[in-house]
């Protein structure tokens, strides 16, 4: 078989249709929710299990249409990881996943249509987009239906279609559309529920119990100014909406957003630096450039030296946010201040290594 045919085609599973876990004197009870297509790979036959009982997201998802072959895990993992991201947003948000990972993000400013927060989110990096997952926090209408198949998604996953749109997605045979509830069930803040936990699993078989990753950072007044000039208001706002998108994105990872919109994400690097680079390059290349000097960004770790504010610096960025914490914060410090740059610490690291 052709290994074009492969990513088409469903593997096999023998796994058990019921799975129990028992932490200390609670028992879990789960049952195979779905065989998927694969797993990360076509070659990895993998299946989806759901709890049998609490408010369930992605567990409870209804497939509304499943395109050739089914889901496989990693569009599962996009389609938990986009609603993880638009549930810190009250007005309508979309989220553009790759590789569980956001290439754009965006939500309402006044006035904007749904459409126009896809088309946003979209334009943040249209090349990254192509065979993405986009997830929404609010239904999807006719208008945004349309505008998403003037693009090429593999998945689309909201709160509801209007009845109108499915005809319009029965366009593409491939597109795959799935209704998740509950997206604002689940804790998002520290103090919240923190529940349920997080297992990793390593390639022995053992794994690392942890609780989720909740922010403290419920609103602008949470940042701690820590620069001679302190952010706008509209810096504040573009920089708690960083944060929220950085925390579900792969560690080393920084956000560039300016209005409500990523302009740059960087992901996956080894030093912070490059993350910085990498989403400024981005921006750039994406034909955001004239837009850097009302951006801002976060970066999910503190910054070990100044280099990366430099780097802000040269491309005309004027407020960033991080954790604290380094050693070296108080050269970082200067550095801001020296480019009159403002800077916040959220006194919290949000590294995520999924």
């Amino acid at each position: 078989m052709s290994i074009k045919k492969l990513y088409r085609t469903k593997v096999e599973e023998t796994f058990p249709e019921k799975i129990k876990i028992v932490l200390g004197d609670r028992e879990m009870e789960y049952h195979k929710a779905q065989s998927l297509r694969y797993g990360e790979n076509p070659h990895q036959p993998a299946a989806y299990y759901a709890p049998n009982e609490g408010k369930l997201t992605v567990g409870a998802m209804k497939i509304l249409k499943t395109g050739k072959g089914g889901l496989s895990q990693t569009n599962i993992e996009d389609m938990n990881n986009a609603c993880n991201i638009v549930r810190y947003f009250d007005d309508a948000a979309c989220a553009i996943m790759k590789h569980v990972n956001p290439s754009g993000v965006a939500a309402a400013r006044k006035g904007d249509t749904l459409k126009a927060v896809f088309k946003r989110a979209w334009e943040s990096d249209p090349v990254a987009a192509f065979g993405c997952v986009a997830g929404f926090n609010k239904p999807v209408d006719v208008e945004t239906a349309t505008e998403i198949m003037n693009n090429y998604c593999e998945a689309v996953v909201a709160p509801g279609f209007a009845p109108e749109t499915m005809p319009i997605f029965e366009q593409k045979k491939d597109i795959r559309i799935i209704q998740i509830d509950n997206i604002y069930a689940s804790s998002r803040f520290v103090g919240e529920d923190p529940s349920p936990l997080v297992i990793s699993t390593m390639t022995d078989g053992s794994f690392v119990l942890s609780t989720p990753m909740l922010t403290r950072m419920r609103s602008v007044d949470d940042f701690r100014w820590v620069t001679e000039r302190k952010g706008t208001e509209k810096e504040a706002r573009d920089l708690l909406f960083s944060w929220y998108v950085n925390l579900n994105v792969r560690s080393n990872g920084v956000v560039l957003t300016d209005d409500r919109q990523t302009l740059g994400v960087g992901t996956g690097q080894q030093d912070r630096v490059i993350a910085v680079r990498q989403a400024l390059q981005k921006a750039e290349e994406r034909g955001h450039k004239e837009r850097l000097k009302d951006a801002v960004l976060a970066s999910d770790g503190f910054f070990p030296f100044r280099d990366s504010i430099d780097a802000l610096a040269r491309h005309g960025i004027r407020a960033c946010c991080q954790p604290g914490g380094s050693i070296k914060d108080d050269e970082v410090i200067a550095a801001c201040n020296e480019h009159g740059i403002a800077m916040a610490f959220t006194d919290e690291r949000c590294f995520r290594h999924f």
